[in-house]
């Protein structure tokens, strides 16, 4: 059983090699693991080894253990079976977390970029890329704003990763009506996929509120409309419905709009 710092050396190595070019390799591990996330960022969703699959699993599932994971029932709820929870999505040991991805569904290809479609690819490892690529290719056309797509979770604690595309909004403007409706569509279609394959736990992140530029207090308000009206007027599954939020801005907008 070789260590961390060999098992990144030899994921680092791979990649640098199947990619035919010098790259300078830093000594410190920090650096490394950054290094790491970075090739694995950029890289398309090739063919790859049995054995570098079994080397990034048992890397990454390592990195995962050490993590302070949370369960569903370490969430107070906040209404009824709705629980708000501030923190790193790939930590929840879920049925299914949900993805805000871009209609290539491939993930982000930015270098250690922050957005959560970045930090989820980066946290399951290659095959998500792959798994997504498979579906991509047999669909034949970009996913549409307002649906989605459910995969495995590799070396996530969740069990799936559900993908959806979020309207984008231009710099400056407001969204439509049109938008609304969309970001509605997004939690519509993550919880019909939910009921689908009788999951019982699923996370949500804030859809299209990064890089898409959706104003984070409307689409707040409409995630927690949409919601709270599904589990009404549906039959479901699903016992915990988690709102999952990461800055402090984010959690005081849900917040308001749970107490008001």
């Amino acid at each position: 059983m070789i260590n961390a710092t060999e098992q990144l050396d030899f994921l680092i190595d791979y990649l640098i090699e199947e990619r035919g070019e010098e790259i300078d390799v830093p000594q410190d591990y920090h650096s490394k693991r950054g290094l790491l996330r970075s090739l694995m960022n950029v890289r398309p969703p090739l063919k790859i080894s049995d054995e570098f699959l079994r080397v990034q699993d048992e890397f990454l599932t390592a990195e995962t253990s050490n993590k302070t994971l949370t369960s569903p029932q370490d969430i107070k709820e906040v209404n009824g079976k709705i629980k708000l929870w501030q923190g790193d999505i790939t930590t929840l040991k879920v049925d299914a977390i949900v993805n805000a991805a871009n209609s290539k569904l491939l993930g982000c290809f930015i270098p250690q970029h922050n957005c959560i479609d970045n930090v989820i690819h980066s946290a399951a490892g290659v095959q998500l890329r792959g798994e997504c690529d498979r579906i991509m290719q047999m669909q034949g056309h970009d996913e549409s704003v307002g649906t989605a797509k459910i995969t495995g979770a590799y070396n996530l604690p969740s069990g799936h990763v559900i993908h959806t595309v979020g309207p984008q909004i231009p710099y400056g403007s407001q969204p439509t009506d049109t938008d609304c409706e969309d970001l509605k569509s997004c939690y519509l279609s993550c919880l019909e996929i939910a009921g689908e394959y009788n999951l019982e736990s699923i996370a949500f992140c804030c859809i299209s509120t990064g890089v898409f530029n959706f104003p984070k207090d409307l689409a707040a308000e409409i995630a927690i409309g949409t919601v709270t009206e599904y589990l009404k007027s549906n039959e479901t599954t699903l016992k915990h419905v988690i709102f999952n939020v990461f800055t402090d801005e984010d959690y005081l907008i849900y917040k308001e709009h749970f107490n008001g």
